[in-house]
């Protein structure tokens, strides 16, 4: 069982795009010297103007250690076995799976922001759909900020104007996180079911929790062909498949969420949507489930609502493409 999350981020003192060239230093004097607090606290004090409140300073390196960075196992600080690893290594993908594992949030921002940039506002609003155990004032943006800022740091993130938008950097991340990180945890701390491969009429893939948890909020939680609601009963769903088009594996244009059944139903191409969104029905398909006649042959060629979460119409025109009944 890992550890509980940090749903608090803490800034580094130095600047918003710093926090790692800080994170660097003192983890340096830790490594070097195996600092007392007061020499610790010393040490920030001689490093950054302006800065002397210990209560600050310690606020600080209170985080460090709850991420796993720093311990104080006597009178001195030294590395955590987190913090000797990121040292050892001292590249960003190791810096950012800790940041990840250990803090609620970070990769379903980087998941938001591949779809459209963001302001600081819609970034809030969007970490507290997603995480709504997160739990802090949505008027405030200052908690958005600092996620933003060590993501900035790290070069994933770059600010232009009021936006904030994914670099190369942070875009490759992005495509590699959806598989990399399926089957960790639940981002639910009250659902108690299990994140994991299971079979139905067609397999369903094995997904980040966070890109999952992403996926749901864009869509309000719900298959917009059957209405399911339940996060239980819900799939995040590939319009180009995951086998074929790797490259859009995390590609919030082509996931939406589909109830367990329709998922399977979809996958086995017994129906699809046009590039306007109408419900197309395989003439093949028949059923003497009462659900299925009422969400899918009955609603042939309405239009199904998406919300602004839309599906890339491209996508469903190569998608469709492959469907000789189309």
């Amino acid at each position: 069982m890992p550890p509980d999350r940090l749903r608090s981020i803490v800034p580094m003192f130095g600047g918003g795009s710093q926090y790692v060239e800080t994170l660097d230093a003192i983890l340096a004097v830790v490594d070097n010297y195996q600092p007392t607090t007061d020499e610790l606290v010393g040490w920030h004090r001689g490093t950054f103007q302006n800065v002397s409140s210990q209560e600050s300073i310690m606020r600080r390196v209170r985080y460090l250690e709850n991420v796993g960075f720093l311990h104080k196992p006597d009178d001195n600080w030294q590395l955590d076995a987190l913090g000797r690893e990121y040292v050892d290594n001292q590249d960003t993908a190791t810096l950012l799976r800790i940041m990840c594992d250990r803090n609620v949030g970070l990769r379903s921002l980087l998941y938001a922001l591949s779809a459209a940039p963001m302001t600081l506002a819609e970034i809030s609003t969007q970490q507290l759909n997603t995480h709504p155990e997160l739990g802090w004032n949505p008027e405030q943006t200052d908690m958005a900020k600092q996620r933003v800022n060590w993501l900035r740091s790290m070069g994933l993130i770059e600010q232009s104007g009021d936006q904030y938008a994914l670099t190369g950097e942070g875009r490759q991340f992005v495509v590699d996180a959806v598989e990399q990180w399926a089957g960790t945890y639940d981002p639910d701390p009250e659902a108690d079911y299990q994140v994991g491969t299971y079979e139905t009429t067609t397999q369903a893939r094995v997904v980040d929790p966070e890109f999952r948890a992403t996926v749901l909020t864009r869509h309000d939680h719900e298959c917009p062909i059957s209405g399911v609601d339940h996060p239980e009963l819900l799939d995040v769903a590939h319009v180009l498949s995951w086998s074929e088009y790797p490259e859009h594996r995390a590609d919030m244009a082509n996931v939406l969420p589909l109830s367990k059944t329709h998922h399977a139903a979809f996958d086995r191409n017994l129906f699809t949507l046009d590039e306007e969104y109408h419900l197309r029905v395989s003439p093949e398909f028949e059923t003497d489930s009462q659900l299925l006649q009422q969400t899918i042959i009955e609603q042939a060629g309405e239009q199904i609502q998406l919300g602004e979460e839309r599906i890339d119409p491209e996508y469903l025109t190569q998608h469709n493409s492959t469907l000789a009944w189309v």
